[in-house]
């Protein structure tokens, strides 16, 4: 199992913030929280892979959006935010260097890593805020011969789709329910917003923020192990635990 990871660029505070109230980022304890959000990923048995730096990017860091994978497909998105499109930079070189056959979302598309929600060969696709229609499209023509079935899902209120509903081990969708969208109504729903935002680690551990602790004893009275780590920074930002890395769960 390996991660891609980015660390945070010296200009992260100028990140784009859309739907939090904009507060000041410590960059400093930003560094820290990346740091201990990457041994947390290693001290679950994940080999991170570093990417590039982007110091010039202030929302690299949330290097989810710029890469989805599927089996042995790598695709390079069209990030909906204009700024963001540097991010992509290098993206390609370093997925077909850990082997993925690569593909890649193009303008007038737009799509976000972020609204990419992978549950077995079922993935959902958030649009109304940083992914169109087209970006749906896109996507389904590269996955559909693949096998999935890609569905999309309105989202708003929220950044990504990611930022309202994410899976446990076994598929359950899990959600704060005043943010959850209209067509998931069988869902686990979670105290805290913070806790509808996990990283499978492995077959019983979930990586999530250290802000949720009422979620994170729902999911250990569900037989999970809770992995906390703090994120605040990143939060201040729209971000959480699950942009923060790309998971690579198929061994090539």
């Amino acid at each position: 199992m390996k991660a891609i990871v980015r660390r945070p660029s010296p200009r992260l505070a100028e990140g784009i913030v859309t739907h939090a109230e904009r507060r000041p980022v410590d960059v400093d304890v930003a560094q820290v929280q990346w740091a201990a959000y990457v041994a947390a990923l290693e001290a679950a048995g994940w080999e991170t892979v570093e990417a590039e730096p982007a110091d010039d990017c202030p929302d690299g860091v949330f290097i989810e959006d710029v890469l989805v994978v599927y089996g042995d497909v790598g695709i390079v998105t069209a990030p909906g935010a204009r700024s963001r499109v540097p991010e992509t930079e290098g993206i390609a070189e370093l997925a077909a260097s850990l082997g993925y056959t690569v593909e890649h979302i193009r303008p007038p598309a737009t799509l976000d890593g972020g609204d990419v929600l992978k549950i077995a060969e079922t993935v959902y696709v958030g649009v109304g805020g940083r992914t169109n229609v087209e970006g749906v499209r896109q996507l389904r023509g590269i996955l559909a011969p693949l096998g999935a079935t890609v569905t999309a899902v309105p989202v708003e209120n929220v950044l990504h789709l990611k930022s309202a509903v994410t899976a446990l081990p076994g598929g359950s969708i899990i959600g704060y329910p005043p943010l959850v969208p209209e067509p998931f109504t069988d869902y686990v729903a979670v105290p805290e917003e913070s806790g509808a935002h996990v990283v499978v680690l492995g077959d019983s551990r979930l990586l999530l923020a250290a802000d949720c602790p009422r979620s994170a004893q729902l999911f250990a009275a569900r037989g999970y192990e809770p992995v906390p780590v703090d994120v605040s920074e990143f939060q201040k930002l729209d971000g959480c635990v699950t942009c923060l890395s790309v998971r690579l769960r198929r061994t090539i």
